[in-house]
């Protein structure tokens, strides 16, 4: 069977955006169990790999461990949801091939569908003096320190009041220090 390496490249949009929102999604995960759970959230995180892997991926149509393995993930949970059967040899390269191209078609089928949305819904905002607008915290500018652990933060705080206009698509703010 041949395989391919295809490493991710930085401003690639395929592979950028792949990872970008699997990265997302585990950030969202990870920051559920920040706020449920309080500190300690890297104790959580071999269940919230365990979980990603296992769910529904609209994009494949499958779990990603049931898409790469052939298989349910075998769990303390759900023993009796998985099969005897075994598929060994040539059978095993074939299902995988197949499983691989359909893949890879459902990947481009939901790519060209978030784009076809994205494409009709997009519209620029604006605002008017006045409006409240929610700050979007960026924590690579480190624009709102909340603490140490920046990744697991809110994305965005409280309503602020819309001051001005400042460009095309800059606003400034009122900044209250509370």
């Amino acid at each position: 069977m041949c395989t391919q390496l295809d490493m991710s490249m930085t401003y690639h949009p395929q592979t950028d955006g792949q990872s970008e929102r699997t990265i997302q999604t585990l950030e969202d995960m990870l920051r559920a169990c920040e706020i449920d759970f309080g500190n300690g959230w890297e104790r959580h995180l071999p269940l919230v790999e365990f979980l990603f892997n296992n769910s529904y991926h609209a994009s494949i149509k499958a779990a990603p461990f049931e898409a790469l393995y052939g298989q349910k993930c075998r769990s303390p949970v759900c023993w009796a949801e998985v099969g005897d059967a075994q598929l060994t040899g040539p059978e095993l390269v074939h299902e995988t091939t197949e499983k691989f191209v359909q893949i890879k078609q459902r990947i481009q089928a939901a790519r060209d569908l978030q784009k076809s949305y994205t494409d009709v819904r997009h519209k620029p905002l604006e605002f008017q003096v006045g409006d409240r607008v929610m700050l979007k915290v960026s924590p690579w500018k480190e624009v709102v320190r909340f603490g140490k652990r920046r990744e697991l933060n809110p994305r965005y705080i409280r309503p602020f009041k819309v001051l001005s206009k400042v460009g095309t698509v800059a606003y400034r703010l009122e900044y209250l220090n509370s």
